[in-house]
């Protein structure tokens, strides 16, 4: 294994810790406040609440692509479309998993989350690119 794949390893790995991190810790935070009822209870949740835990999620995972793209030793938005596609795997496995505490009411919210990870990385990495001339 040469320096840059380990690099690029890193890379991927820390814009995926980023994205749970801060999901997880806004997760904790909301309900300790009593925004959000505890996670044991995921059939409370409306979904007004999901759309809001989307939002934030959202937000965190083009956070996740910008912190991808930045430590990347090369080819910043390859690291970013491949924290995408983790995010796809991990959200589809999470869906699956989950799905028997879903509702009709809120089935939408773990389709929408795999849905929106490849956009959302595509978004961090492009933003942390922008800047960036060729050469």
């Amino acid at each position: 294994m040469t320096k840059n794949t380990l690099k690029s390893i890193g890379a991927v790995l820390a814009g995926f810790i980023t994205v749970v991190v801060l999901s997880i810790g806004t997760d904790a935070v909301l309900e300790t406040i009593k925004f959000f009822p505890p996670q044991n209870e995921p059939g409370s949740y409306t979904p007004w609440m999901l759309l809001i835990a989307l939002l934030y999620r959202s937000i965190y995972t083009a956070a996740g692509g910008y912190v991808a793209a930045a430590m990347a030793p090369d080819r910043p938005m390859r690291h970013a479309v491949i924290l995408g596609i983790l995010g796809i795997a991990a959200g589809t496995l999470g869906a699956a998993a989950n799905w028997d505490k879903t509702t009709v009411s809120t089935a939408w919210y773990p389709i929408a989350l795999v849905i929106a990870a490849l956009p959302c990385t595509w978004l961090g990495g492009k933003l942390k690119t922008m800047g960036l001339t060729k050469g």
